[in-house]
């Protein structure tokens, strides 16, 4: 329409067969040699360049048709960037979890690895503030060493989810940003003093003591209660029992420890403890704590020597 073409400003003007052409209205300004005259070729664009910008557009309009892409594109644009990485409140991050964990990624991630998760990167970038640091990736990377052992999506496919994500990685960037994180760790660690050392353990045990002993429907020990009441009552006087255990136990004696399984074979020891010890068998705690029978056995000899015999525990 003239009404168009006048309204026009003609700023958008490609180079089409000898024309120079208004992307906007159409409008064919000038022929070749009197427009080159007027205005200077350099600041338009080549037909070359033109056609991969259009390629572009077409390919980005298309993509975002796909509902699935869409979809994917909208929840990018919910995570925003990290620049101030320093004044974090681990709020974005949480939304990087829970965007994994939509994909199949880091469904494992239960509070307590949350919480770890979140300590060793607000710990990583206290000591790293002043310096740039990439902290998507050093996130990633913390993700990763959580949840690497206790599941069985490969690094790949959480390269590859990463990506759809947004986040620009690969295996080499993550392994050397897992060796950052390491290195930071184990400087910190030297200047810790045991008794700093063995509160974190036995903190760690406690967290994971109540998480397995959560874990434990009433309907598979509901035989040995009159209701779920007395179950609660039994589950907060063996995490009293807990504290007043460690407390008798030194540093020198879990420092080389898996905590984890250490923690299943407490949960054994302690239901050894109570009046009825036929709840709180080898197999029922295998089936929440993940470690085989013969580990919590294990385990559970080491605390016997250590407090002796649970039926006669005095503390």
């Amino acid at each position: 329409m003239d009404s168009e073409i006048s309204a026009c400003p003609h700023k958008n003007i490609k180079k089409d067969s000898g024309f120079y052409v208004c992307q906007d209205c159409g409008l064919i300004m000038e022929d070749k040699l009197t427009f080159e005259d007027t205005v200077p070729t350099s600041e338009f664009f080549t037909d070359s360049q033109r056609e991969y910008e259009r390629r572009i557009r077409v390919g980005d309009s298309k993509a975002l048709q796909d509902p699935i892409i869409k979809e994917k594109y909208d929840r990018i644009k919910t995570l925003e960037k990290w620049f101030r990485d320093y004044e974090t409140d681990f709020t974005e991050q949480k939304k990087t979890i829970e965007l994994l964990k939509s994909h199949g990624i880091g469904l494992n991630i239960d509070n307590t690895k949350y919480i770890g998760i979140k300590d060793r990167y607000l710990k990583y970038n206290k000591y790293h503030r002043h310096n740039y640091q990439n902290m998507v990736i050093i996130f990633l990377a913390i993700v990763w060493m959580e949840i690497k052992d206790t599941t069985n999506i490969r690094v790949e496919e959480f390269i590859k989810v990463s990506r759809e994500l947004g986040h620009k990685i690969n295996k080499k960037m993550l392994n050397n940003a897992m060796s950052k994180v390491k290195r930071t760790e184990n400087m910190l660690k030297s200047k810790k003093t045991p008794l700093d050392l063995e509160k974190e353990i036995k903190s760690r045990i406690k967290i994971v003591f109540q998480k397995d002993l959560n874990h434990i429907p009433y309907q598979k020990i509901q035989e040995h209660f009159s209701d779920k009441v007395e179950y609660e009552k039994i589950k907060m006087e063996m995490l009293l029992l807990v504290d007043k255990i460690l407390n008798k136990i030194s540093y020198k004696e879990i420092q080389n420890i898996n905590y984890k399984a250490f923690t299943a074979g407490l949960i054994y020891y302690i239901g050894q403890t109570l009046d009825n010890k036929k709840i709180f068998t080898q197999n029922l705690i295998e089936t929440t704590s993940k470690f085989s029978s013969t580990t919590i056995r294990k385990k559970y000899h080491i605390l016997k020597e250590l407090l002796g015999d649970p039926q006669l525990l005095n503390l």
